[in-house]
C-alpha cells in the first residue's frame, strides 16, 4: 500500500492542493512602515500625520471628536475608506469604551455614503491586528471599509502589476465629502 503523506522535507510551490494568488506589490507598502520606536513611530504615522494636514492634503472624507475617516492611499478597490481614531494605539482591546462606538458610527456612515455615491454591491469590513495577520500600519488602529462589486477582482494586479482604479483619491475623497456632509 502506498503512502499518500507528504513528506516534511516538501518545497514550495509542490502542488498542496491549495491554489494561491502572490502579492507581491503590497510588500512595497509593508516595508515603508517599519518598526521604530513607539514615539518616533507616532511621529511618521500616517494616521498621525493625515489629522495634521488639510482635508484635501490628508485625503480626510470626514473628522469625528474621536476618531475620523480618511481615504486609503493604497485602495484595494475604489473608495477603499479607513476609520482611525485620533489617538495612536494598535490593538483594538486598548480602545475606549468611547473610541469604539465612535469607529462603528462611523465605519456605519461610510457604508451609508458609499452606498450612495458609488453604488456598490457589497463591502469588507475589517481591522488587521498585528503585522502577522497583515496590517500595514500595525501601530495605529484602523477600521477597513472596502467597497465591493461583482466582477471587481481580476487579475491585473497579479499579471500586469496594475490596479485598476478609476477615479483619483482626491476626486472620490472629495465627492464622499460631499455627500458625508449632506447625510
Amino acid at each position: 500500500m502506498a503512502s499518500t503523506a507528504r513528506p516534511v522535507s516538501s518545497l514550495a510551490g509542490d502542488d498542496d492542493g491549495m491554489e494561491r494568488l502572490w502579492t507581491p506589490h503590497r510588500m512595497a507598502y509593508i516595508d515603508s512602515h517599519g518598526a521604530g520606536d513607539d514615539q518616533d513611530h507616532a511621529k511618521a504615522c500616517p494616521f498621525c500625520t493625515a489629522p495634521t494636514l488639510d482635508d484635501e492634503e490628508g485625503l480626510i472624507v470626514w473628522r469625528g471628536q474621536l476618531a475620523f475617516v480618511v481615504m486609503n492611499a493604497f485602495p484595494y478597490n475604489p473608495g477603499h475608506l479607513l476609520i482611525c481614531p485620533y489617538r495612536h494605539f494598535g490593538d483594538y482591546t486598548q480602545a475606549t469604551t468611547s473610541e469604539v462606538a465612535e469607529i462603528a458610527e462611523l465605519t456605519r456612515q461610510a457604508m451609508r455614503v458609499t452606498r450612495e455615491v458609488s453604488n456598490p454591491d457589497g463591502f469588507n469590513l475589517g481591522m488587521n491586528q498585528g503585522r502577522v495577520a497583515g496590517a500595514g500600519v500595525a501601530e495605529h488602529l484602523h477600521q477597513h471599509v472596502v467597497p465591493r462589486w461583482a466582477g471587481d477582482a481580476n487579475f491585473f494586479p497579479i499579471i500586469g502589476q496594475t490596479k485598476a482604479i478609476p477615479q483619483l483619491l482626491g476626486d472620490t475623497r472629495a465627492r464622499l465629502a460631499k455627500a458625508w456632509e449632506r447625510s
